[in-house]
């Protein structure tokens, strides 16, 4: 099933952010098949402001251990997150890349 995390970025963590997508992008990678897909939410400016990932997980708790496990969450940067079971509807991805 798959599962999303929608996240805000808690209040002044841009840098923070920053220094640590690296080492979030190398965790969302080594998802492998499990990540469907994860980006930056933005603001009207374009900074991002938190994030969406979808992974692929046997259940609700393996998915729960998956995101908390991401170093965005790990150091902080996320004031709030919520993960929820996600089912898709529709899906033109490949038509926005």
């Amino acid at each position: 099933m798959l599962y999303a995390m929608i996240a805000k970025d808690r209040p002044g963590t841009t840098e923070q952010r920053t220094a640590v997508r690296p080492v979030h992008l190398d965790h969302l990678h080594s998802l492998g098949d499990k990540m469907v897909l994860a980006g930056a939410m933005l603001d009207g400016n374009g900074v991002p402001e938190g994030s969406l990932m979808v992974i692929e997980a046997e259940s609700l708790q393996a998915a729960t251990a998956t995101f908390e496990a991401d170093p965005f969450v790990k150091e902080g940067i996320f004031a709030s997150y919520e993960i929820k079971p996600w089912r898709i509807a529709i899906n033109n991805m490949a038509k926005g890349s």
